[in-house]
């Protein structure tokens, strides 16, 4: 199915790398406009930010993608690190979906996605502030999604599990980690932050026209797996991803 954005215009914020380049890639090779906000415009600077939005023109779609994330035990975890991350991941959507509701709500329509994690719904441990924020992602969309649904503004959400970006690129020349995470990911591997735009795209896009205040996961399938799905009675460890024999 091949998405048509011509004469669309697009914003992505963290647009510059990892997941929101490549959305902001097939977007513009779907043909629409995009204006990429990253450490140019802070999102945490409401005033900025609006200004840099605004100057974008008669925006059609805007990605809310953004973030940041530090690892640190739940007793380790400072005011510092706290505040920067609800900051950045919460109070940055906040201030984007915001923002894009303003200037999309006169013209009666919009799309509006944002980049979840599948930490909004589980503790993974030494995340405590970056789980609250994704946490609270959800609680933004589904708002968003009531509130804006009567001025035909769609608001949904990508929850991507763990993903080849420049940010995790560590993890993933770790083979000994990688095997025992992806035990319990039925695809037996990682994303690539290609196939996460494409949901974010689809989303967007008019094809999903009829879908609001959804949160997808593009995660493999780890959500769905309790226990684990791979073990090495029937499946070996290749490389980077699990295999059956």
């Amino acid at each position: 199915m091949g998405l048509d954005f011509s004469g669309k215009k697009a914003i992505v914020t963290g647009g510059a790398s990892g997941i929101g380049r490549a959305t902001s890639d097939l977007l513009r090779s779907s043909g629409a406009e995009v204006t990429v906000i990253d450490r140019e415009t802070d999102v945490t600077n409401r005033a900025a930010l609006e200004h840099a939005m605004e100057a974008a023109g008669e925006i059609d779609i805007v990605i809310a993608n953004a973030g940041i994330g530090s690892q640190a035990a739940l007793t380790e975890t400072t005011d510092e690190l706290w505040d920067s991350t609800l900051a950045v991941n919460l109070t940055g959507v906040f201030n984007t979906v915001r923002i894009a509701a303003r200037l999309m709500k006169p013209r009666r329509r919009g799309a509006i996605v944002i980049t979840a994690s599948t930490n909004s719904y589980d503790g993974e441990a030494n995340l405590t502030a970056y789980n609250a924020t994704k946490a609270g992602l959800l609680g933004i969309l589904h708002t968003a999604a009531n509130e804006l649904g009567p001025y035909g503004i769609r608001v949904n959400a990508v929850c991507p599990g763990l993903i080849r970006t420049p940010l995790t690129e560590a993890h993933f020349l770790n083979p000994e980690l990688l095997k025992d995470y992806f035990r319990h990911i039925p695809l037996g591997r990682g994303g690539e932050a290609s196939e996460v735009a494409n949901a974010i795209v689809f989303l967007a896009s008019d094809a999903a026209s009829y879908i609001t205040g959804a949160a997808l996961f593009v995660d493999g399938g780890q959500m769905a797996a309790k226990f684990g799905t791979w073990s090495e009675e029937s499946a070996e460890f290749v490389v980077d991803r699990w295999r059956l024999k």
